[in-house]
């Protein structure tokens, strides 16, 4: 089966989620590129927008025509000569609309599992949950007589593990894209040993067509970024749980937030990252990562507490931040959560104690937006350097939180999670937007 063949009856299931209404999305203007060739005009393409509820899927479909209405006015031209056969269409506008029309009319939401039945690929996107998916894959497996392809969407499961619980015979591949799908350039690969080769190879095409930066991963719980992730900011707890012997829970967590962002030249602290994803979600995904490891225990009794207490982080249907280590306000960090006296702390009420504590930043400190994505090799030598040979309690505590991330960078490669040193880089800097990858000889 060739590339256009195995996308003309695909299905997203998990549609309307956060993940499955990007894939869905990039999925739908991939669709549609190709059936607008003239080879293959007439040809019926179809994608299924599947999710449990049909209110969240007329949601979706608002959101995915925006976003194709957003595409097609960056492409105006490439579609004029696509419609050059169209004398009716004369005005960019006119344009525009077709082909919003043409990509919407691939799209048929669902609740029904059982359109899934006849297409020969699936996006899945759905909870977290390895019997779930399982359980998922399997019931289409044994319904669809095409032995449909699946591409899951997981970031910590074990590829391996859901292709013998659902029986795929290899037809499973982890195709991980980053959050949001549409806009984060990342996709993690990740073939099992029991892959069919011709899985990863149409997975690297679509990637590639997508304009996806493409990186392999082994197939170990978690992978390679939430290998690193999880452990960094189980390192991050555990550090603040130490000043709070000394300092309030509310002071110890802005600390090592700030250390975190403004100190390692971060987008944003750990604290604010956890919250980001969601304090349950890491909590689920590091509660998946554990029973496959032999050398430690990822696993956090404050994120219990939190979770105990209804404190979760995440988001809102809308895309803004919920409150869960720190309160926000348009988006902006306002409260530190004091989980001793279970009420939000202002940071204006405890910001100038602990900047005093924490002392001077470098002199040559330079914020995260003014050096992403350019060649600073050469700057982040001279400022760590700075950073290493300053004796105050933000820079010791700093230079440590550095050294960890590095060494579990490492560790990812030597336990053959990682491919090279470069993958686990480009992962940390294209994934999560770190300016610079952690395996790096700035302290040297």
């Amino acid at each position: 089966m060739s590339y256009t063949e195995r996308l003309k009856n695909v299905s997203v299931l998990g549609a309307a989620g956060k993940m499955g209404s990007g894939i869905l999305l990039l999925t739908a203007l991939e669709m549609a590129e190709i059936s607008m060739k003239p080879e293959n005009k007439g040809t019926s393409f179809v994608l299924n927008a599947v999710d449990v509820s049909n209110e969240a899927l007329v949601g979706l479909m608002k959101y995915i025509r925006n976003q194709v209405l957003k595409a097609a006015e960056k492409k105006v031209v490439q579609l004029r000569t696509i419609y050059a056969d169209r004398a009716d269409l004369i005005e960019n506008s006119e344009i525009i609309n077709q082909y919003i029309d043409d990509v919407m009319l691939l799209i048929r939401p669902s609740t029904n599992m059982e359109v899934t039945y006849n297409s020969t690929l699936i996006f899945e996107a759905i909870k977290e949950d390895p019997d779930l998916k399982a359980k998922i894959f399997s019931q289409i497996n044994e319904n669809n007589s095409y032995h449909p392809w699946f591409f899951t969407n997981t970031s910590s499961i074990p590829i391996s593990e859901l292709d013998k619980k659902a029986g795929l015979n290899g037809r499973v591949l982890g195709v991980h894209f980053y959050n949001p799908p549409a806009v984060q350039k990342l996709v993690e690969i990740i073939k099992a040993e029991t892959t069919l080769p011709e899985l990863n190879e149409f997975a690297v095409q679509f990637s590639k067509n997508l304009r996806k930066t493409i990186v392999p991963s082994h197939d170990f719980a978690g992978f390679i970024g939430n290998g690193h992730f999880m452990r960094d900011a189980l390192y991050g707890i555990s550090e603040a749980e130490k000043l709070n012997k000394e300092f309030s829970f509310a002071e110890s967590v802005f600390m090592i937030n700030k250390i975190s962002q403004d100190y390692l030249i971060r987008p944003m602290g750990i604290f604010q990252l956890i919250d980001y994803v969601g304090i349950d979600v890491c909590s689920y995904i590091m509660s998946v990562m554990n029973p496959y490891l032999t050398d430690e225990d990822l696993h956090s009794n404050l994120l219990d507490k939190l979770l105990e207490i209804g404190v979760k982080g995440g988001q809102n249907s809308d895309g803004s931040q919920k409150d869960g280590f720190l309160k926000y306000e348009k988006g902006k960090p306002v409260a530190i959560y004091d989980i001793n006296l279970k009420s939000y702390i202002d940071i204006a009420s405890l910001q100038g104690n602990c900047d005093s504590k924490l002392g001077e930043l470098p002199a040559s400190i330079k914020p995260w937006k003014a050096v992403v994505g350019k060649p600073m090799d050469e700057y982040y030598k001279s400022y760590f350097t700075e950073l290493k040979g300053m004796k105050t309690m933000g820079t010791e505590i700093a230079v440590n939180y550095f050294m960890r991330s590095k060494a579990i960078s490492e560790k990812l490669v030597a336990d053959k999670v990682a491919f090279s040193n470069e993958d686990v880089n480009t992962v940390l800097k294209t994934g999560f937007f770190h300016a610079y990858g952690p395996i790096n000889d700035f302290m040297n």
